[in-house]
């Protein structure tokens, strides 16, 4: 991985300004960049690059992700599936004129190299994380030498806890640098692949969305807009990830791939059959998490989407 000294620099400016004063905070650690709230952390990014157990190095994705009471609700290398990663958007499918070069969600043949980052905080309190990544494969070479083939802007806004919940949004750009570039999820009856989120799930764990009851199965399901993911998650105490699927994403509503233990819970898009991504106009994907303790009804969750 690779970051430019500008951008440390960047980083380690605001953080000083914006740690004097604000609910939210920020730092610069080993492992990327820390956002805290009261001196109580929110979560990691993560730009150093991760060899979790010798095994898929990674980077370019939150862990751990911290709850409203403080506890750990993300995570990351789990042994059932050690390339799952906190909050992370990958693809099993990722071909070049029809030829498969990396699966980004198992990081196979796959690496990213995040040129820049940079944090800002908005006048409301909120702070922005902005970065530039390069995606890459050792099957996509020119004079033998790996040359990146999409470029992804990310954007991830945090905002300071309102009552019992807190929200982070995410808007993820992509751009293909070589023609034929096609992006899909898992090449079967799942189609997974996307925007997910590696729970910790308690045994109490529910599922629910605009509609009520969500059951998750082995396919796709629907849930149109959003699935609310509530239990014992947070300390032993209860509380809940509520993933927002925005209605300007492609295909919106989204389906969506939900498990019970061991495993992602998953905004599964585009699915099985790949979609071409333009050289000249990114994609643009949308998503938000509210963050929450105790309940969130859907009438609260209906507002708070409305508000968005």
């Amino acid at each position: 991985m690779m970051t430019s000294k500008k951008s440390i620099l960047l980083i380690l400016f605001f953080s000083a300004v914006v740690s004097a004063s604000a609910q939210l905070s920020m730092k610069k650690v080993d492992d990327g960049i820390v956002i805290t709230e009261h001196g109580e952390d929110v979560l990691l990014y993560r730009t150093a690059q991760q060899n979790m157990g010798g095994f898929c190095s990674r980077c370019n994705y939150i862990h751990p992700l911290y709850g409203l009471n403080g506890g750990v609700l993300t995570e990351d290398a789990p042994s059932d599936h050690p390339y799952h990663r906190g909050i992370f958007w990958a693809w099993r499918q990722i071909l070049i004129n029809g030829e498969k070069v990396a699966d980004q969600w198992e990081l196979d043949h796959f690496s990213n190299e995040i040129l820049e980052f940079e944090l800002m905080k908005r006048q409301n309190g909120n702070i922005v994380l902005k970065n530039e990544v390069n995606w890459l494969s050792d099957r996509w070479k020119k004079l033998g030498k790996e040359e990146p083939f999409v470029s992804e802007f990310t954007k991830m806004e945090i905002w300071p806890a309102s009552g019992n919940v807190r929200r982070i949004d995410f808007q993820i750009n992509l751009k293909a640098l070589v023609k034929g570039v096609q992006l899909g999820g898992s090449d079967d009856e799942k189609g997974y692949g996307g925007f997910s989120v590696r729970m910790v799930l308690p045994d109490d764990v529910v599922f629910t969305g605009p509609n009520g009851a969500v059951e998750p199965m082995n396919e796709a399901v629907s849930s149109p807009g959003y699935i609310n993911i509530s239990g014992n998650i947070d300390n032993d105490k209860s509380g809940g990830i509520v993933i927002v699927d925005h209605p300007d994403n492609p295909g919106y509503p989204q389906s969506w791939i939900l498990r019970q233990k061991n495993s992602m819970q998953n905004a599964a898009w585009p699915g099985r059959q790949p979609v071409d991504l333009s050289t000249e106009e990114p994609l643009v994907l949308k998503y938000t998490l509210f963050i929450y303790s105790g309940k969130l009804n859907a009438r609260k969750i209906k507002n708070l989407i409305n508000s968005m």
